[in-house]
């Protein structure tokens, strides 16, 4: 039976990358940041996080993860040191040719899995050039956001540098969290104002500069994360993904084969 010896692109040889494509045309690419967390998480947690739940959604959906790298658009945390940002343009290029590579060794279905708020619109505009310029079908999901639907309740929302992105690096690198450096979290109630008001589907303000949410730059309360409680975070985050992403390929397929007859049915003679 074929076995890949990893999930991840870079670390498999020509061979096994060319039967893993012929085997499951999937390829999910991981999408982060690098930005400051706070004193106690470091500055790749949202790559970290990207790259973790990417590799267990590629063993539930037998596909393999690309080298997303860890750089994404995030000017609004630039005041801060550990902070490197891509502008819009540069990032879209990436992830395009990024796919396209793949697409040209026989990739034909391609998952974004984004973890950074700031990704979003270059996602957006990068997904819609592989389908329609490229014939990829793609999918974005924003695991930030199935993290705080599934999550959110017990572990006070989505916030920045809060539990839930503890939880995210702690199921990967527990080494890399230093819950006893807490000491300085920007006030709960400002922050989740700020945030609902970026995050509503009607009214989108831009903001220059995280600390109009947070003046120390994160918000949160992350003292009760644990590592136990990461990694189970992590399963039923992957769970839901590749269950939802599953079907929702499949509706793909349908839809795109269906237009593609209607299409020929027109031009027949």
């Amino acid at each position: 039976m074929f076995q890949l010896s990893s999930r991840y692109f870079q670390e498999l040889t020509q061979p096994e990358i060319a039967a893993q494509l012929r085997r499951n045309p999937l390829v999910i690419l991981p999408a982060g940041s690098v930005e400051q967390h706070g004193p106690h998480l470091p500055a790749g947690t949202d790559s970290y996080a990207a790259n973790v739940i990417s590799h267990a959604v590629a063993e539930r959906m037998d596909a393999l993860v690309l080298p997303g790298g860890p750089l994404g658009v995030t000017p609004m945390h630039m005041p801060f040191e550990a902070t490197i940002t891509l502008t819009p343009d540069t990032y879209m290029k990436v992830v395009v040719e990024t796919g396209v590579s793949t697409a040209r060794h026989g990739a034909k279905r391609f998952l974004i899995l984004n973890w950074h708020e700031g990704n979003i619109p270059s996602l957006a505009i990068a997904a819609e050039s592989l389908h329609r310029d490229h014939g990829m079908s793609v999918l974005t999901v924003q695991a930030c956001y199935v993290a705080a639907d599934l999550y959110g309740k017990d572990s006070g929302g989505l916030t920045h540098g809060g539990e839930i992105e503890a939880l995210a690096v702690l199921a990967h690198r527990p080494d890399l969290v230093h819950l006893d450096r807490i000491d300085y979290s920007s006030d709960h109630s400002h922050g989740r104002k700020w945030d609902k008001l970026r995050r509503t589907r009607s009214f989108q303000p831009v903001l220059t500069d995280i600390r109009t949410i947070a003046p120390t730059g994160w918000y949160g309360a992350p003292e009760h994360a644990t590592v136990e409680k990461g990694k189970r975070m992590l399963a039923d985050i992957a769970e839901a993904i590749a269950k939802e992403a599953g079907e929702l390929f499949r509706l793909l397929d349908e839809a795109q084969g269906g237009t593609a007859e209607i299409v020929h049915l027109k031009v027949a003679p």
